[in-house]
C-alpha cells in the first residue's frame, strides 16, 4: 500500500497517531512473524506457543487496559485493529488474542472484586498467564440461559458439577470464566459467574474435536466433577451471572468483527495482488470487467464492515452503549468475510481450491465468524430487540 493510500485511510477512519503506530507494529510483526507459520500451523492443527510469548512481549494482551494493571491504555479501537492485523495474515492467532483479551480478562476487570482482580487481572494483562471462557455447553450453545452447570454452596467453596464445550485456549489456560446454575428455580437469572484456576481438584480438561477452521487456534472441553471452588471467586453477585456473560459478548463481538474483517481484508489483497499478475484470455484477470465488478464488491463491502467495527469499539471507549452496535458489526462483518474469501477463491479459480494459496484457509477460518460470541441469527435477535426497545 502506497504512502499516500496509507495516509488517505487514516484520514477515512478518523484514527490518531497512537492508534495508527500501533497499527503499524502490529502488521509489521503480523507480516514478518505469523504470516510464515500461518499455513503450517493450519496444516499440523499447532498451536504456536511461540506467537502467544510474542504477543505477550509486545503487550498486545494489555492494550484496552488501564495503565495500573500493566496495560497501556491504548483502547478498545486500537485492541480492534491490533486483531483486526492479525486476523489478515492468521485468523487463528487472531483468535487467541482476541478470547484471552475480550473473554478471558475483561470479566475479572470489569465485574471482579478487588480482591479477584489484584490476584488475576495482572498476569493476564501482561500475557504471563492466558485466559479461557466457558459459556458453551454441549445442550447450551445459543440458548445460554439453558445452562446446566451446577454450583452449589458448600461451606467456603461453590461445588461445581457439569461440562464445558468448545472453549478456546483451554489447554494452556491458567485462569477460566464459567458459568454455572446456583438456583434453578430462577431461571438465567439464577446462573452466576465463577473464576477458576487451572489447578483446582476436580476440573479437568478434555481434547477438542478435529476443526474445519481456525485449525492454529487451541480448544477443548471443560468438566467439573464437584470442583471446590472458593467462594471469593465468585464474579460479581450470585445470579448475575447472565447479565455479566452478556455483556461480556457486547464487547467480544467488536473483537469477533474486527478478526472478521482482517480475514476479509486479507483475502482481498490476495485475490487483488493476482488477479494484477494472472494472465487469462491474453490480459490479466484483472482487466476482465467481472473480476473487476468482484474487486469493487469487496472494497465497498469492506470499507462498511470497518466503519461499524471502528464505530463499535469507539462507542465502548467513550463509555457509550454499544450493545446493538457491536451486533451489528459483528453481524455485518462476519458475513462479508464469509463473501469476500469465497469471491476470492472465484478469483483465483482451480488455484484457490488447493491448499497452495491462503485464501481457502481464510475461507474456512472465517466461518467461525458467524458463529462464535453469537450466531448470525442470534445477532439479528439482538439487533431486533434493540431497536423494537428504541434504542
Amino acid at each position: 500500500m502506497s504512502m499516500q493510500a496509507t495516509s488517505e485511510m487514516n484520514h477515512a477512519f478518523d484514527l490518531s497517531e497512537d492508534q495508527v503506530m500501533i497499527r503499524d507494529m502490529v502488521r509489521e510483526f503480523a507480516q514478518a512473524e505469523l504470516a510464515p507459520i500461518a499455513h503450517e500451523i493450519d496444516e499440523e492443527h499447532r498451536f504456536p506457543l511461540e506467537s502467544w510469548k510474542k504477543m505477550a512481549e509486545l503487550g498486545l494482551c494489555g492494550i484496552p487496559f488501564p495503565e495500573d494493571v500493566g496495560g497501556s491504555d491504548g483502547g478498545n479501537l486500537a485492541y480492534a485493529i491490533a486483531v483486526e492485523e492479525i486476523a489478515k495474515v492468521c485468523g487463528s492467532t487472531a483468535l487467541t488474542l482476541a478470547a484471552h483479551v475480550s473473554l478471558g480478562t475483561w470479566p475479572i476487570h470489569a465485574f471482579g472484586s478487588e480482591e479477584l482482580k489484584a490476584k488475576y487481572v495482572p498476569p493476564l494483562v501482561s500475557g504471563e498467564h492466558m485466559g479461557a471462557y466457558g459459556l458453551t455447553e454441549p445442550n447450551a450453545g445459543s440458548d445460554s440461559g439453558g445452562t446446566q452447570t451446577t454450583a452449589v454452596r458448600s461451606g467456603d467453596d461453590y461445588v461445581l458439577n457439569g461440562r464445558k464445550c468448545f472453549i478456546t485456549n483451554a489447554n494452556y489456560a491458567n485462569t477460566f470464566i464459567c458459568t454455572a446454575v446456583t438456583d434453578k428455580s430462577q431461571g438465567p437469572k439464577g446462573i452466576s459467574a465463577f473464576v477458576v484456576p487451572r489447578d483446582i481438584p476436580g476440573f479437568a480438561i478434555e481434547k477438542g474435536e478435529q476443526k474445519l477452521g481456525m485449525r492454529g487456534s487451541d480448544w477443548a472441553s471443560l468438566v467439573f466433577e464437584d470442583a471446590h471452588i472458593p467462594a471469593n471467586h465468585i464474579l460479581g453477585p450470585e445470579g448475575q451471572g447472565f447479565a455479566t456473560f452478556m455483556k461480556t459478548l457486547d464487547g467480544g463481538r467488536i473483537s469477533i468483527g474486527a478478526l472478521a474483517l482482517g480475514l476479509a481484508e486479507g483475502a482481498y489483497e490476495c485475490a487483488l495482488r493476482y488477479a494484477q499478475e494472472r494472465e487469462a484470455f491474453g490480459q490479466n484477470l484483472s482487466d476482465l470487467q467481472a473480476v473487476q465488478f468482484k474487486l469493487a464488491d469487496m472494497a465497498l463491502t469492506i470499507d462498511a464492515a470497518k466503519h461499524l467495527v471502528y464505530h463499535a469499539a469507539r462507542l465502548k471507549d467513550a463509555g457509550l452503549a454499544y450493545t446493538k452496535e457491536g451486533a451489528m458489526a459483528k453481524l455485518h462483518a462476519s458475513e462479508v468475510a464469509m463473501k469476500v474469501t469465497y469471491d476470492a477463491i472465484q478469483i483465483y479459480g482451480g488455484y484457490g481450491f488447493s491448499r497452495e494459496y491462503p485464501v481457502e484457509r481464510m475461507w474456512r477460518d472465517a466461518k467461525l465468524c458467524t458463529i462464535g460470541e453469537g450466531t448470525s441469527e442470534v445477532q439479528r435477535l439482538v439487533i431486533a430487540r434493540q431497536i423494537l426497545r428504541g434504542a
